[in-house]
């Protein structure tokens, strides 16, 4: 089965009436679990960006709590499963402020995190690449929250 391009699938949704629209969501939904986060986002969150911010820093901070710290191998698995997870929620949202917002979030979380980071260069690696990446969509963004921003990155520097 050869698969559409965007241009193709949405040429056919536009000749499609509302009811099979709502059934081809429906439907779409039922496949994959990111469709459906994805659609839920785009229903019920994306109108209050604040509040969906909010529950992900939730999700983080309970994230943070389950992680095993016998070995430095379980935390580093349990931070890139965080990581990947942030990633996600980013991409619903297509904000930059709140790719930001969610990555200060998350270095912050792991600079303050015990055992120290320090302790392993692929932990310590890890932030400073997220750190990197806060750096450069930083300058995407109006000059207020660039540097509003900048002073929060900066804490983050040890």
């Amino acid at each position: 089965m050869k698969t559409a391009t965007v241009k193709e699938l949405k040429a056919e949704l536009i000749d499609r009436s509302h009811h099979e629209l709502i059934e081809l969501c429906i439907r779409l939904s039922r496949f994959k679990k990111e469709n459906k986060e994805l659609l839920s986002y785009l229903l019920f969150e994306s109108a209050n960006e604040e509040d969906y911010i909010i529950s992900i820093k939730r999700e983080i901070d309970e994230q943070f709590e389950m992680i095993n710290t016998t070995s430095y191998y379980y935390i580093k698995k349990r931070i890139r499963k965080i990581l990947r997870t942030i990633k996600k929620y980013i991409r619903y949202s297509k904000s930059n402020e709140t790719e930001i917002e969610l990555l200060l979030y998350f270095c912050k979380k792991l600079k303050n995190f015990t055992p120290s980071i320090h302790s392993n260069i692929l932990i310590k690696n890890m932030y400073h690449r997220e750190t990197l990446a806060i750096k450069k969509k930083i300058t995407v963004l109006h000059e207020d929250l660039q540097y509003d921003y900048k002073l929060e990155l900066q804490k983050l520097y040890f």
